[in-house]
């Protein structure tokens, strides 16, 4: 979710989260004259109707060539804007949509070069974009690689001039396209170099015994080749392998390398963890890090901002799937929340709740964050971001295993937008994430397809922010999951990679499953209560004491009579857990590990977490059993609960004042 460069001014039909280019008049010369890469400038009208139906195609098509901008960039501009309107005459642009190509080097003052026959899909703009590419001179855009076929004597003679990395070879039929899209998606990797070689060249064709085009094959150089093994024989699939060889790494990124390299880079423990599962300390640790660091940049929450707040926990409260004692603590907080009719809270107040100052029995939230599976090679990498996502994927996943009828597929994608709109620190990123959402919510029609919604925008982050100085080389930002993780989830039609649906949820409601989370490195549960109890305890030795919370009885306020007598009271709760629908898709499903299966809460450390129970305003004696707090209960009771407890000391003292003064005139 980082971003280091700020937005550029958004314009009718496109936004900065687009990857296209908004020129505004005044730097428009210089964004085409004399530039070292070629680009596409679309001239529209934000109220013509075939431009409001071309956008999409070509921010599809922004975001699948996203590797190639080094050499070509995409670009619009609105000439429905008055301000746009003198810039849009001089290019000679009176129809909508017009589409012009500047080659790279451009003289200042070009008008640019007509696109004609505009294709109106992204595979048929690509391989225009190709063919506008292979149309430059002597002004080659120095960052595009050859993108004519190779012959045999220029691959014989390959290893002479250079030392070490790969050698790909792409064959193919003259009339495809793979070969130079895989080349220009490999064009930012150093160590690697990508040519295409038709199946003409009859002479590499019988050495390599080639028999299938496309195929890919590294050659080395000592004069063997290995064909290249990949899940479908396609573009898409060719370009992410090639992309993870070993010693291939992103320009100007440091070598992927061991966890014991990145456990040095961040001169702090490395937590040894599984890559394909999701860690409870990451979630914990996400709650923590948005409810007392992000929250608390709002000394004071109103308005939108407090309903805004309120929807996030009433959603952390009915599908975080954590332990009973984070459970109690959520609890407690979104009906203390759910309770408040004032229009403004502070920070404070709030804070006083998730240090529990009001001592709720058994509930606590960790204080500090622990990143495991959200690791990062370098202190400024993932961490918070990387749970965030994460907190939402679980969440949305819970909500459907979770469902009732009167179950609301909007209720999580919109506490989460809320959330982050009105309290995610990174505010160029939050505007990004609130654009995508604005222009894809009515998608959301179903639990299901809120599951869908967040996994396709947070494959589109990752598309936008691969190679940016905010992605860790270590781990390196991928349309997820990837196809060794998932290979059923993956389709290509007339050469085009494609996402299936079915097993794309399937896998998502399985790696995010309750089940699956682990519990590794958390702290146990009576730690945290010690913790949550010696931090209480230097509070109020400190002289402040105890920061009053809502509803609090001031001093000197009296009590009703008649109060509810609170021994022995308990209610027994329904069982609300629900299994999530299984739908049968074994080829994507996630990876598990031996003795994995059904793993969840019952079976966390040595010392396993009871059963829950819900029970009044006190604890039972312990009988095997986890006690959940009746928070609604609590909520309406506490501080009365507090005023009788010092009623009954302040008469236990008026009776020992009483004795020792009988005491007194006895001995006198």
């Amino acid at each position: 979710l980082l971003l280091l460069s700020p937005l550029p001014a958004e314009a009718g039909l496109y936004s900065a989260s687009d990857q296209v280019l908004l020129p505004d008049p005044d730097g428009i010369d210089a964004l085409l004259g004399n530039s070292s890469r070629a680009l596409l400038l679309e001239f529209y009208a934000s109220w013509c109707g075939h431009c409001v139906g071309f956008a999409p195609v070509w921010k599809r098509l922004a975001r699948d060539i996203t590797e190639w901008k080094p050499a070509v960039d995409l670009a619009a501009l609105d000439c429905a804007e008055e301000i746009n309107r003198p810039t849009c005459i001089r290019f000679g642009v009176n129809r909508y949509p017009t589409i012009k190509f500047f080659h790279a080097y451009s003289k200042p003052g070009s008008k640019g070069e007509l696109v004609e026959g505009v294709s109106s899909d992204v595979k048929g703009l690509r391989q225009q974009v190709i063919d506008l590419l292979e149309s430059h001179g002597h002004t080659w855009p120095p960052a595009c690689p050859p993108l004519e076929p190779a012959s045999e004597a220029e691959i014989d003679n390959y290893w002479e001039t250079t030392n070490g990395g790969y050698l790909a070879l792409i064959f193919e039929t003259a009339d495809s396209y793979v070969g130079r899209e895989v080349t220009l998606d490999l064009l930012q990797y150093e160590n690697i170099a990508v040519r295409r070689v038709l199946n003409t060249e009859q002479g590499l064709v019988s050495k390599m015994a080639v028999t299938d085009f496309p195929s890919c094959y590294l050659y080395y150089a000592n004069g063997t080749f290995a064909r290249l093994n990949v899940h479908v024989e396609a573009r898409t699939f060719y370009s992410y392998v090639l992309q993870r060889l070993p010693t291939v790494r992103r320009a100007g990124k440091p070598q992927q390398g061991t966890v014991t390299l990145v456990a040095n880079a961040t001169n702090q423990e490395w937590r040894e963890f599984n890559r394909r599962r999701v860690y409870m300390a990451d979630l914990e640790s996400a709650l923590h890090y948005s409810l007392r660091m992000e929250v608390a940049g709002h000394p004071q929450i109103s308005t939108d901002s407090l309903q805004a707040l309120k929807r996030y926990i009433s959603v952390l409260a009915k599908y975080f799937p954590g332990r009973p004692i984070v459970m109690n603590l959520l609890r407690y907080l979104d009906s203390w929340l759910q309770g408040i009719t004032e229009p403004e809270i502070s920070y404070s107040s709030l804070l006083d709740v998730l240090d529990n100052k009001m001592e709720v029995p058994r509930a606590a939230l960790p204080s500090e964050v622990k990143w495991v599976g959200c690791q990062g090679s370098q202190p400024q990498f993932r961490g918070y971001p990387c749970s965030v996502w994460t907190l939402f994927h679980v969440l949305t996943v819970q909500a459907t295993a979770n469902r009732t009828a009167k179950s609301d597929p909007l209720e999580v994608p919109q506490a989460l937008i809320g959330y982050v709109k009105n309290f995610f620190g990174c505010r160029e990123c939050a505007s990004h994430f609130e654009n995508m959402a604005q222009e894809s919510m009515q998608q959301v029609k179903s639990l299901a397809s809120s599951v869908l919604w967040l996994w396709s925008r947070h494959n589109r982050v990752n598309n936008r922010l691969a190679g940016a100085l905010s992605e860790d080389p270590q781990f390196p930002k991928i349309q997820w999951p990837p196809p060794e993780q998932c290979p059923g989830c993956h389709d290509v039609k007339r050469g085009e990679h494609t996402w299936k649906q079915e097993p794309v949820l399937y896998f998502l409601k399985e790696y995010f499953s309750a089940q699956r989370i682990l519990p590794d490195y958390l702290e146990e549960e009576a730690v945290l209560l010690d913790k949550q109890a010696a931090q209480r305890a230097a509070a109020e030795a400190g002289g402040g004491g105890r920061r009053k919370g809502r509803g609090a009885p001031e001093e000197g306020e009296e009590e009703e009579e008649g109060e509810q007598q609170l021994a022995g009271e308990e209610e027994d709760g329904e069982d609300v857990d629900e299994q999530g629908e299984g739908e049968a898709t074994a080829e994507a499903a996630p990876e598990m590990e031996a003795g994995d299966a059904g793993r969840h809460w019952e079976d966390v450390g040595p010392a396993r977490i009871r059963r829950p129970s819900i029970v009044g305003l006190r604890l039972r004696e312990e009988r095997g059993s986890e006690d959940i707090v009746d928070l609604d209960s609590f909520v309406n009771q506490h501080y009365k609960i507090k005023a009788l407890r010092a009623a009954a000391d302040a008469a236990h003292r008026r009776e020992e004042e009483e004795e020792e003064a009988e005491e007194e005139e006895e001995a006198e």
